[in-house]
């Protein structure tokens, strides 16, 4: 039987002469860290300091105990190294690595000794790389595309420069005799409630040819079958197989698979999850374009999606308890859809895990992103070994809807000035068009794949045109008010996005004594996008009256707000027209939910986990039922979006209301929308609201939408005046006057607070009450300080 030995105790950091504790799995940066070599590069600018450690060359050793004996084969098995190194045993080359994104296995049989990694500077292996290969463009100076490497670790818009070397994944002895199982692709399909489960395996033998015999079992059902040379294929049916639903349309029952092989004896033993359901990608044409609908067990669904970063800069320290809260909160948000974005890295098992019980769909990058890559050796025969080996890897995960072959590189080509650059060399369009759909449809027939995001489907069209395929929405933050989003219904949007800065205390602990402005030092810092703060500021101005000197330090609380509340009403905005528009429009994907750092980005939780107005916000957008009001050819509508199994019936009211708290118009009307569907309900003209003093409420089951027709600067509102009241764990707040957006910022009363909703808009009269844990001594005037609303003009 194949046994295991972990090595993960006894490793050193050899750092000028001195060998330092390191933590396997780790990274340089964490062991420097530890050490107390470095400053935490998360904190005030501390990035630029040790932005030395990547421009090295780093050893790790361990001493290789004695190998035990009773086994004709061991290997030495690394899950993951980052990302170009040597490795040695006694002195001994066992080999060469140069990619980051899959695992190598080394045999090591009858040595023992000083096992040693040493790793090349990721910016030396690239550089070395690019003068072999020569130059190709990409969308940042530095040069990821030439290695095998979470792209991100060398900066983004959102992204610290670290970039890392190390261990990263789990290092293992496999000592075993005769066999052991290599590959495991388990495709698993369901027809008329039978379930098949096809288990291809590819065994390595230590050259004895022994008669080997597989067996396997899920569901009570048992199989057998005999290995021909180095494969087999086990094939089980499952009869009355439960289905494996997104959440929200179902339940996500998994069913454990067990394989053996045995040869007079056990020999080796694959056990994973699976779940039963299809999916399909309907990308036919009709009178709009080319569509981009998920269908899973037939059921044609809006998917609610967020983009997922790698969730902290250095991956090694990312837990199966970090995954499950995140992932978690992205359920809990209403989501049901998360993009692994290929600047990224395959995730762990724990990460699909979890989205497995979850009932997230995952769409899967291939890690390319936002640079031509090359097709030549090495990285080619790099890039085919990585992606055979990661997709049967996730193969038995239910919640794996899509491959997808690039990020934005193909818009890039034509967009982005490379076309004329690269004068014919190659850039990864060989990668997109060929190599990848091939793999896929060899190993993993079960699942779409797209080439690209966006994509249109051909060189017929634009890469990012929003009648076909998926659609990037960037020139609106780029470029334009955010009310631009209303002015087109792209099929799928699998990215948009607007800026918002951390949590307070989010701040407050990475800028540590800094007095905080939008411009101070440690705040520029810790924004990477070009112009960020700009775009921020000019957003700003098109919705809200501006100081004429701009916000100084007394004025920072007040902006820190108002660019929070931007961010959410910009992706609002997105989201209830693109949902009103099902199903033209089939999904939408936010940038972003996650940081991997404390940073001014497009996350809707920040990079200490702390969950940012936005966040709430998605709550109501993702609902299955969400009222929106939306202006049509026809007029002003009532948009019932209602993404739910049943049918929504139920009376609607709609209040025509000055600022000042009069009732200028009301009327109730009946509401009625279809499972699945968008029913729109004309607003009479008489309740239509007129000039900046009005606006319009909807109101049915306990949901809400409110249209204010002139932007906030526009607006007389009235002072703001409300009562509030604590009790253990919440925070009560009475209103006398119309109170706009009004937001507890939990992280003010206590770094630890949490709060349990977002932004809310009280009439005169109303009351709402917000939950708060974290909080040990709650008092009203503390609570009202940490209160923000608009307000008038000054």
């Amino acid at each position: 039987m194949l046994d295991v030995t972990p090595i993960h105790e006894g490793w050193i950091l050899r750092h000028d002469g001195a060998a330092l504790p390191a933590a396997v799995p780790g990274c340089v940066h964490t062991d420097l860290l530890a050490a107390g070599i470095i400053q935490d590069p998360f904190l005030g600018r501390n990035e630029t300091e040790v932005a030395w450690v990547g421009r090295r060359d780093w050893t790790y050793e361990t001493d290789l105990a004695p190998i035990p004996g009773g086994h004709e084969r061991t290997d030495l098995v690394f899950d993951g190294l980052d990302t170009a190194a040597e490795i040695r045993l006694d002195g001994r080359l066992l080999g060469s690595v140069r990619n980051m994104h899959r695992s190598h296995r080394f045999d090591v049989r009858g040595l023992r000794g000083r096992l040693s990694v040493r790793f090349r500077s990721a910016y030396d292996e690239a550089e070395a790389v690019r003068g072999r290969l020569g130059e190709r463009p990409n969308a940042y100076p530095e040069p990821f595309q030439y290695l095998r490497k979470m792209a991100c670790s060398f900066g983004w818009d959102w992204g610290p420069t670290l970039v890392t070397a190390g261990i990263w994944k789990p290092v293992r002895l496999e000592h075993w005799s005769t066999a052991r199982i290599a590959r495991v692709r388990p495709v698993v399909t369901v027809d008329q409630g039978v379930g098949r489960v096809e288990l291809n395996v590819e065994v390595e033998r230590t050259g004895i040819e022994a008669g080997l015999r597989l067996g396997a079992r899920i569901g009570g059902v048992e199989a057998t079958a005999e290995i021909d040379g180095t494969s087999g294929v086990v094939r089980l049916e499952v009869p009355d197989v439960d289905l494996w639903w997104p959440r929200g349309y179902g339940e996500q029952p998994l069913y454990d698979v067990e394989l053996w092989l045995s040869h007079e004896g056990l020999l080796d033993i694959w056990r994973r999850r699976v779940g039963f359901r299809t999916v399909e990608l309907d990308r036919g044409a009709d009178e709009h374009g080319s569509g981009f609908t998920f269908v899973v067990n037939g059921e044609r669904l809006f998917a609610r999606g967020v983009n997922w970063i790698p969730d902290d800069v250095f991956p090694s320290r990312i837990t199966r308890e970090r995954y499950r809260t995140r992932l978690t909160q992205a359920a809990d948000a209403g989501v049901d859809l998360v993009r692994v974005w290929g600047g990224g890295i395959y995730e762990s098992e724990d990460f699909y895990d979890a989205c497995d019980e979850l009932g997230l769909m995952v769409w899967q990058d291939f890690p390319f992103a936002c640079a031509a890559y090359p097709e030549e050796q090495p990285l080619r025969a790099e890039v085919e070994a990585e992606a055979r080996e990661n997709v049967g890897r996730l193969m038995p995960h239910p919640s794996l809807v899509l491959w997808n072959g690039n990020n934005e590189n193909l818009w890039g080509f034509r967009d982005w000035g490379w076309e004329r650059r690269l004068a014919g060399e190659s850039w990864g369009e060989g990668y997109y068009l060929g190599l990848l759909p091939r793999l896929v449809a060899e190993l993993d027939p079960t699942r779409p794949y797209a080439a690209g995001s966006p994509w249109s489907g051909s060189w017929d069209h634009h890469p990012n045109d929003p009648a076909h395929g998926t659609h990037h929405s960037w020139e609106v933050w780029n470029r334009d008010d955010y009310a631009d989003y209303r002015l087109q219904v792209p099929r799928f949007v699998a990215e948009f996005g607007w800026q918002a800065p951390p949590a307070y205390a989010t701040l407050r602990r990475a800028l540590p004594g800094e007095t905080l402005t939008p411009d101070s030092p440690g705040m520029l810092h810790h924004q990477k996008a070009d112009d960020g703060n700009g775009k921020l500021e000019r957003g700003l101005a098109r919705h809200f009256p501006m100081p004429e000197e701009g916000f100084s330090e007394g004025d920072f609380d007040r902006w820190h707000y108002l660019t929070q509340v931007n961010q959410a009403r910009a992706v609002a905005t997105g989201i209830e027209h693109w949902r009103s528009h099902w199903p033209v429009c089939a999904g939408t994907i936010v940038w972003q939910l996650n940081d991997c750092w404390p940073v001014t980005s497009w996350a809707a939780i920040d990079g200490d986990g702390r969950e940012k107005p936005l966040y709430h916000e998605l709550k109501r957008l993702y609902a299955d039922r969400l009222l929106t009001l939306q202006l049509r050819s026809q007029g002003l509508v009532l948009a019932a979006i209602n993404q739910a199994a049943e049918a929504w019936e139920g009376s609607l009211t709609l209040r025509r209301m000055s600022v000042e708290g009069v009732l200028v118009a009301e009327t109730s009307v009946g509401l009625t929308a279809e499972a699945r569907a968008v029913a729109d309900i004309r607003v009479p003209k008489e309740l239509e609201p007129v000039g900046p003093k009005e606006f319009l409420v909807a109101d049915a089951e306990g949901l809400r939408a409110v249209r204010f027709p002139a932007p906030d600067r526009e607006v007389p509102y009235p002072r703001p005046r409300f009562d509030v009241t604590v009790a253990p764990g919440e925070v009560t707040v009475t209103a006398h006057t119309l109170v706009r957006d009004l937001l507890l910022q939990a992280d003010r009363l206590a770094p630890t607070a949490v709060a349990d909703r977002g932004l809310v808009t009280l009439l005169p009269g109303e009351r709402v009450t917000i939950g708060v844990r974290g909080w040990e001594t709650p008092d009203a005037e503390t609570a009202r300080s940490a209160l923000y609303c608009v307000e008038p003009a000054r």
